[in-house]
């Protein structure tokens, strides 16, 4: 059988494209966990696309912002194809491991570059409201996140932040009128999570609430 040179140029060509683009992938990703902002602008302007996910699924976005690699978070968000509402393997967004961290001034950010506040199912607000500071928790609530937006088990963020949050997340959710009378599919309400936390007098007071 012949092959036409032409042919074989373009086998030789797709090969070196191929191992190139392997060599950024890696070079991207490490970039990433060393928190390499230079690397990773550098990559992106050579034609990186910034929104490969990772060999587990997540993106790369979410996954800088899971770390904590600052500089690498600065260098992705320069990019202007970058798809910020990206979901992971989780349906999980960077909006939501920002509010999730407790990182406010990203939240911001994020918000700015078109960040969805609202959507279905998990929402970063019942991120936010698990997470350590309450001030990304009023972010979005001023953002007119949906305070009551139920998970797809009916789990609100009253009841995470009940559970897991601060308590000062429990008072801004309440004050933007937070409904403590619901419950999830498992029949759980706020006061439920709370009392399973050992936050008695919390647990408390929302079961007066919800009265």
């Amino acid at each position: 059988m012949r092959f036409s040179f032409k042919w074989i140029l373009q086998v030789v060509l797709s090969i070196v494209v191929s191992n190139a683009h392997a060599g950024a992938y890696d070079d991207f990703f490490k970039a990433i966990d060393m928190d390499d902002g230079r690397t990773i602008s550098g990559l992106i302007r050579k034609g990186f696309d910034p929104n490969s996910p990772s060999t587990s699924g997540q993106t790369p976005l979410f996954l800088a912002l899971r770390t904590g690699a600052h500089q690498a978070v600065a260098a992705l968000l320069t990019a202007p194809d970058l798809k910020v509402d990206q979901v992971n393997e989780a349906n999980e967004t960077a909006l939501m491991m920002a509010a999730l961290r407790g990182h406010l001034e990203w939240c911001k950010r994020l918000v700015e570059r078109g960040a969805a506040v609202n959507r279905e199912g998990w929402t970063p607000l019942h991120y936010a409201a698990t997470g350590p500071n309450p001030l990304v928790t009023a972010y979005l609530l001023e953002m007119r996140a949906a305070v009551d937006a139920p998970s797809p088990n009916g789990t609100t963020p009253l009841m995470m932040a009940a559970r897991y949050g601060h308590e000062d997340s429990v008072r801004l959710l309440l004050a933007a009128n937070a409904n403590p009378r619901l419950r999830n599919q498992k029949d759980l309400s706020a006061a439920y999570f709370a009392r399973d936390a050992g936050r008695e007098a919390l647990a408390q007071q929302l079961g007066q609430l919800a009265r």
